[in-house]
């Protein structure tokens, strides 16, 4: 089979791994959410976001990381046409921060398997910070992998500190506004209904 195309399923397994890692933990975060509402609304929206959260995990996520696995190393370890660095810098980096992602795919099934079960330990804002994770490590991992060059570590350390910093921006920015709307709203619930006006009879003649 020509390397080339070997080349063009990574990729495209890869872009479905990553796609899998951005949904997941936003369903974690709406059904640990969900977790704060009355019921039945509980129970419902826990019901429909454990099936499509076992779907997305188990059809689109295991598979995607997998063949991502498969067709990156069958590409690496047959060299004849389509020749891998393994001595240099910027693919080390690379298969290291892969490494990395395969972890983080790993500690999100931890955390998919606990929700599961009804076990809820992680709170939203972490689940929410720990949803931009897999977009710091595609940051890095696609600035090793353009240039291919061994300054290249440079450019992922900068694309790193960057994306980092406006992530955390966002995350405390949403903090902020989230709590300002929650502490609007118990002072609207605390709030004592306003009497009704007394209308001055000589206006009414």
């Amino acid at each position: 089979m020509d390397m080339s195309y070997i080349i063009a399923l990574h990729v495209i397994f890869m872009v479905s791994w990553f796609a899998a890692l951005f949904y997941m933990p936003r369903l974690l975060i709406y059904h640990r959410e969900a977790q704060d509402r009355p019921e039945p609304d509980r129970g419902i929206l826990s019901t429909q976001l454990k099936l499509m959260q076992r779907r997305l995990w188990h059809i689109i996520a295991w598979p995607g990381m997998a063949l991502t696995w498969i067709f990156g190393l069958w590409a690496a370890f047959i060299p004849s046409r389509f020749p891998y660095p393994w001595n240099e810098v910027w693919f080390i980096l690379k298969f290291i921060f892969v490494l990395a992602l395969t972890l983080y795919h790993l500690q999100t099934h931890f955390i998919f398997r606990q929700m599961q079960n009804n076990i809820f330990r992680w709170t939203s804002t972490r689940l929410r910070l720990w949803n931009e994770v897999a977009t710091l490590l595609l940051f890095v991992i696609v600035f090793l992998v353009i240039p291919k060059r061994n300054d290249g570590w440079v450019w992922a350390l900068l694309a790193l500190v960057v994306t980092g910093l406006a992530i955390y921006a966002g995350v405390f920015f949403y903090r902020r506004h989230r709590r300002a709307a929650e502490q609007a709203e118990a002072v609207n619930e605390q709030k004592p209904p306003s009497a009704p006006q007394q209308t001055d009879q000589t206006d009414q003649l």
